[in-house]
């Protein structure tokens, strides 16, 4: 008998928090409109990230990252995470990706979209893996100042 998924809260909490403190190095001001693009350059492929805030209120905000290549095919989607800040608890977790609706936390398996019973942790962690590569290897277009 398969058993039933239980997500694991505290390693999605910490990857959250993590994550807040990731975005928070790489754009620190969190206003209406604020933009960091980074280029990532690997195996000759040029490799384009954009945070972008497309909301900003006092406790949340919501940031979109776009993942974009040179040489991509016109074919793929680019992938676009909605980034919600929650700036009382100190969390970033992804909500959706673009032209999709919200994600559940947990999803019975299988299910007509396809979706992995642990979507939401995969997308964290996916979110994770992308801001530790612009702290790491990314060069801001536009240099900002990390405090």
């Amino acid at each position: 008998m398969k058993r039933k998924y239980i997500p694991d809260l505290t390693r999605q909490m910490a990857i959250c928090q993590s994550n807040y403190a990731r975005i928070l190095r790489l754009l620190p001001q969190l206003q209406l409109g604020a933009r960091c693009d980074f280029d990532l350059c690997h195996d000759a492929r040029d490799v384009q990230i954009t945070l972008l805030v497309e909301e900003a209120f006092r406790y949340t905000s919501t940031l979109v990252m776009r993942q974009t290549q040179t040489a991509g095919s016109p074919w793929l989607e680019v992938p676009e995470l909605v980034v919600r800040l929650y700036h009382d608890a100190r969390m970033a977790e992804v909500i959706c990706t673009r032209r999709r609706r919200q994600f559940s936390g947990v999803y019975p398996y299988p299910n007509a979209e396809m979706h992995q019973p642990d979507e939401k942790f995969q997308l964290n962690q996916y979110l994770s893996e992308w801001l530790n590569q612009c702290l790491s290897y990314g060069c801001a277009r536009d240099p900002v100042a990390l405090t």
